[in-house]
């Protein structure tokens, strides 16, 4: 059984430091400069995945950032979709994109399930939703309370799910487990919850993390579900550390975490498109290159693709 996360008006991390207040943002923004990086890098080499992924092989398509397209079992699952050139409310106004997508859109097959780990404007991109649920077709399942904006803007059908709650669908189930995270649109925070998931079928177990500081829910994850055959770890916008480390790993924390985990397989995301925290854009992937050492750890550049067996 998961831990108490809620506390009748706001989820919280249980037995996990506090994540940084308003005043905590504006005391990073004022303090400290993020390393330079290129305003964009033109070094993307898109590709077109298989309308459909058949047999029992799983193949993975980093598109950007936390935007991962699982293919399996003639199934096509997405994470955290975002197409847009700002992760931000705004059109002209927040971080910039710095790489383009690995996928364009009109080389993206039909997505059956959409996976949303929480709603920051990184993670939940709202342009992008809309296009794909005018494409028809997908499945949303996002964590317990922003289901509410998914029905506002006409997206769905959509699933809420709870850290522990299950959603049975043909060929898979799809698990809601913790992370270490917060939530937030504006200035209201932890209305909403936060998540990673489980994407369990017949011939393997995948885990999204979703966005998540280091902690013992690792540990939970493997003793519940058992080692993942694939692990995707997110490994960027971990600096400073001082306002970073609740919530976001660094390079080798995630190492850590593929450890615990006992993944097969893990593969990096959030990372080399969007400058978030105050190292480079592609510090994150040399210090995972730098300390993963033998480990099956894969760094995958936008439009790049894996196969698993």
């Amino acid at each position: 059984m998961f831990p108490r996360h809620f506390d009748g008006k706001r989820f919280y991390n249980p037995d996990a430091p506090q994540v940084p207040g308003l005043l905590d943002v504006l005391h990073w923004k004022l303090t400290t400069r993020p390393q330079p990086s290129p305003s964009f890098i033109e070094d993307v080499e898109p590709s077109i995945p298989p309308r459909r992924f058949e047999g029992s092989g799983l193949r993975i398509t980093l598109v950007n950032h936390s935007t991962v397209l699982l293919q399996q079992r003639g199934s096509n699952i997405l994470t955290d979709p975002i197409w847009s050139e700002r992760t931000s409310p705004l059109s002209w106004i927040g971080p910039r994109r710095r790489r383009k997508p690995g996928v364009s859109w009109k080389d993206l097959p039909p997505i059956d399930l959409v996976l949303i780990s929480h709603n920051h404007y990184d993670h939940l991109d709202l342009p992008t939703l809309r296009r794909l649920a005018a494409r028809g077709d997908s499945t949303f399942i996002v964590p317990v309370g922003v289901g509410r904006l998914f029905r506002a803007q006409n997206i769905g059908p959509v699933h809420e799910l709870d850290w522990g709650g299950a959603l049975p669908l043909p060929g898979f189930t799809i698990h809601c487990v913790p992370a270490l995270h917060f939530s937030g649109r504006g200035l209201r925070r932890n209305r909403t919850l936060w998540c990673g998931y489980v994407i369990e079928c017949k011939e393997r177990l995948v885990y999204f993390a979703g966005d998540t500081g280091f902690g013992p829910h690792f540990a939970w994850i493997r003793e519940r579900f058992g080692s993942p055959d694939l692990a995707l770890l997110p490994i960027g916008a971990y600096e400073p550390r001082w306002f970073m480390s609740p919530v976001h790993m660094a390079p080798e924390e995630a190492v850590r975490a593929h450890d615990i985990l006992a993944a097969r397989t893990s593969i990096a995301i959030h990372h080399g498109t969007f400058q978030l925290g105050d190292e480079a854009i592609d510090t994150s992937k040399n210090q995972l290159i730098a300390c993963v050492q033998e480990r099956p750890f894969l760094v995958l550049n936008n439009g790049q693709f894996a196969d698993i067996a």
